[in-house]
């Protein structure tokens, strides 16, 4: 079986790391592959008057998967819009602490389960009058019960007993309110452990005790957010990996953006992606494959080469290949 894949590299250091994940996925033996790529982002917009043109939104809809580098000034309206044409309401960002990395907390190992279609990303935005300005929060009992279920189901498969809901239900008494009932209610129909937090006070939590939580499950922002935030607890965005799961499609990719300050440069860090491209192989059920493409990410890191955001000075190309050699 060939499993079909859309690339699409996007903007700035999207277009360095993904390939880098496209040689790792090549190199896995007993999985064959077909990868078509596809333009999106800023210089797409320049070239043709659209930041996501419809081949890349089909094409995206069609594949088995698709994997995503990075957008820059037109985000909004590349990763948005790919992230429902795939139908994707689940958000899963991982963040682990690796051996060998100076990381500020390394005991860290949280997952954060972001509702990923509606809160303020809905964009419905207006100005009533000048200088004044609106932003509606959408907040449905269905879209909270999705990811409440989608993430104590994630908590109970991957060996996680802790399951924190996330929330300011204190002051968003109506919307919060909403996203924290039906979340306790999936929770007590499932007979599952939680507790809750306030994402605020959550924040400062994680910063000192990281090891007390594991399953995080947010309303968008706040899953945005605190997944930056841990993100710093363990050496950087460069190890931040996602993936944006649907029904019955998938799209995957760094937390990072497109780093226009070392755009080009060749030492862009491309674990984030390449461990994106490992929650790819999960979710094509290649279990075996995600964790030989994790170990081997995890060799590098420890021993390197390394990228200079990790203390370094090794090229993109020398740890995707060190990763491939360990492969």
């Amino acid at each position: 079986m060939t499993h079909e894949i859309a690339v699409i590299p996007g903007d700035g250091i999207g277009q360095e790391v993904t390939p880098a994940a496209v040689d790792v996925l090549s190199a896995i033996e007993g999985i064959d592959f077909e990868f078509t790529e596809a333009d999106a982002g800023d210089a797409t917009k320049e070239a043709t008057g659209e930041a996501l043109p419809k081949g890349t939104r089909d094409l995206a809809a069609s594949a088995d998967a698709t994997l995503f580098g990075a957008a820059g000034e037109t985000a909004a309206d590349v990763i948005l819009p790919l992230r429902e044409v795939v139908g994707s309401f689940a958000n899963v960002r991982p963040a682990h602490s690796y051996p060998g990395l100076d990381a500020v907390q390394p005991d860290t190992d949280l997952v954060f389960i972001r509702e990923n279609t509606e809160g303020v990303y809905t964009g419905i935005e207006s100005e009533i009058t000048e200088g004044v300005t609106t932003l509606t929060r959408v907040i449905t009992e269905e879209a909270s019960r999705e990811i409440a279920e989608f993430g104590f189901e994630y908590a109970a498969n991957n060996g996680f007993d802790d399951v924190t809901i996330a929330h300011k239900a204190n002051v968003m008494r109506v919307t919060d309110g909403l996203f924290l009932d039906t979340a306790e209610r999936v929770a007590e129909e499932r007979g599952a452990d939680y507790d809750t937090a306030l994402m605020d006070a959550l924040a400062m939590h994680l910063i000192m005790h990281p090891e007390e939580y594991g399953v995080v499950i947010c309303p968008n922002l706040a899953g945005d957010m605190l997944s930056d935030l841990a993100a710093g607890l363990v050496g950087g965005l460069g190890l931040l990996p996602s993936a944006n799961v649907g029904h019955d499609n998938a799209l995957f990719e760094p937390v990072h953006g497109s780093a226009p300050d070392i755009a080009g440069e060749g030492v862009a860090n491309p674990a984030a992606m390449i461990l994106s491209a490992a929650m790819l192989l999960d979710y094509l059920d290649a279990g075996e494959e995600a964790s030989d493409v994790r170990t081997a990410v995890e060799t590098v890191l420890a021993d390197g080469p390394r990228t200079p955001d990790l203390g370094g000075d090794a090229s993109t190309t020398a740890v995707t290949d060190a990763i491939i050699d360990h492969l």
